[in-house]
């Protein structure tokens, strides 16, 4: 404490945004967690203080920050032992050895609660450090520099970037013909290159996915790094399950929907405690408590195309469909309870279905990567969640209005577990059911998201499910 020749402390939910200049809407350069000390240079600014923290100097909000003796009692309370980075960027493991996955990076001055120590290895929150390159001292937590679209270049050891203006194919062997399909590589995505041996075909590394692509549409070098900071992005990452996305940047506003541990969404705005969202095409709220903010690229997403069977008379459909509707998934019989639309499994997650099912998924998912479009039906100029199932279905005889809401009172109301390729996932707001997604197997959906993201593959209950529904009729 004796550091500070004018200590603050910062007391806010999550953290309290350092801005570039004395205004609500200046850009954000740093975050000051709660507890966190800072230096206060300059008071003259009605509502702000100019302060140092962390390497980071810029303004915050004046009404979240404890001065005189307030903010000593609080430093007391908030000193600990830390972690403070060394090195100029640190990589954070997935355990506490030198081979396992690199999780993140951190960076010089910043300092990170100690969760444990082994073995030349300091536990912090997301991971595992070296000890070889932080010094551990008791101290008070600091700003930490919003991570700047520069940082995106430190993510990769061998940056590449998709250069397709849709999706590439990852291919878990480099031969088109018989390598399978694991994942889709999006438009100006990144990823680490890991081998260049093979002609035609780099080994890449995307977020978890190892696989290979083309290498013709890969850029790399110079071409690569400017690609990278021209299109990274502001992304908040949520870091736990059932996060609560609320209507407005309060506690007491309305819950909008939950979302899953490691989802991501862009950022339209950054708040003091809550970050704002577009959620499909609904701005939203997240307290910055469970969500991590930074710039990032887009990585592949794990899809594997659904194998086409011949089609069974509808007599046998029926018949598998009522002898699997009445038992669970340990084989026994259900009790009779009505189950909701989310029962905690996603059904038909790999392996052969009907052939009219296989490829309705197989045809939607061709256009992942083009425009959302507010009213729009078009699946290559532009479409928007209940357009894109409707034009999607139309192609199969399957006949549906333009309108999620109404979609739903289409075919029958199933179960999670029940669910195929082919089959609608609908999703709720405060205002009841407002976006739709088709079911493509392996536990995801593809739909037009927002303006922001087009049509895109997500995991099925990336938001809480509302219902599901079959509209083939089998």
């Amino acid at each position: 404490m004796d550091s500070y020749a004018n200590l603050g402390i910062a007391e806010v939910s999550g953290y309290l945004n350092v801005r570039k200049t004395p205004e609500s809407f200046g850009e954000v350069i740093g975050k000051l967690p709660k507890g966190g000390a800072c230096e206060i240079l300059d008071t003259s600014t009605d509502g702000w203080y100019k302060i140092s923290s962390g390497g980071v100097t810029g303004y915050v909000s004046s009404q979240y920050v404890y001065t005189g003796d307030e903010a000593k009692k609080l430093a007391a309370e908030n000193v600990a032992e830390r972690a403070v980075i060394d090195a100029d960027k640190l990589n954070v493991r997935s355990e506490p050895k030198a081979d396992a996955n690199v999780v993140e990076q951190v960076f010089k001055n910043e300092r990170y609660d100690i969760k444990g120590q082994q073995d030349g290895w300091i536990q912090i929150s997301s991971g595992y450090i070296s000890a070889d390159y932080v010094t551990v001292k008791y101290a008070l937590d600091e700003a930490i520099k919003q991570d700047m679209r520069q940082t995106v270049l430190s993510l990769y050891d061998n940056l590449g970037v998709s250069n397709v203006s849709n999706y590439l194919n990852v291919r878990d062997n480099p031969d088109e013909k018989k390598g399978k399909i694991i994942a889709k590589l999006p438009s100006n995505a990144g990823c680490d290159i890991l081998d260049t041996s093979t002609s035609g075909w780099y080994k890449i590394r995307s977020g978890n996915i190892t696989g290979y692509v083309k290498s013709e549409y890969i850029l790399t070098g110079q071409q690569a790094k400017d690609k990278a900071l021209q299109v990274a992005k502001l992304m908040a990452i949520s870091n736990t399950d059932g996060v609560n996305v609320r209507t407005e940047p309060n506690t007491n506003s309305s819950i909008y929907t939950q979302i899953s541990n490691s989802e991501r969404f862009l950022v339209a705005d950054q708040q003091d405690g809550w970050v704002k969202i577009e959620i499909d095409d609904q701005d939203a709220y997240l307290s910055s408590d469970y969500v991590d903010v930074k710039y990032g690229l887009e990585e592949a997403i794990k899809y594997t195309p659904v194998v086409e069977v011949a089609d069974t008379s509808s007599k046998n459909d029926s018949k598998n469909s009522s002898k699997n509707n009445t038992k669970n998934n340990s084989g026994k019989k259900n009790s009779g309870k009505k189950n909701s639309a989310n029962d905690g499994a996603a059904g038909s997650k790999s392996g052969s279905v009907s052939s009219k099912r296989a490829q309705i998924a197989n045809y939607a998912v061709q256009f992942v990567g083009n425009r959302y479009v507010y009213g729009g039906t078009s699946l290559t100029n532009g479409t928007d969640c209940s357009g894109f199932t409707m034009s999607v279905m139309a192609k199969f005889g399957v006949s549906l209005p333009h309108n999620s809401g109404a979609q739903s009172g289409s075919g029958k109301s199933i179960t999670s577990s029940q669910m195929r390729p082919g089959d609608l996932v609908f999703y709720s707001g405060s205002g009841g059911i407002n976006h739709v997604a088709l079911y493509i197997g392996n536990g995801q959906v593809c739909h037009a998201s927002n303006a922001r993201s087009g049509i895109k593959i997500s995991t099925w209950n990336y938001r809480t499910p509302a219902k599901i529904v079959n509209v083939l009729g089998d």
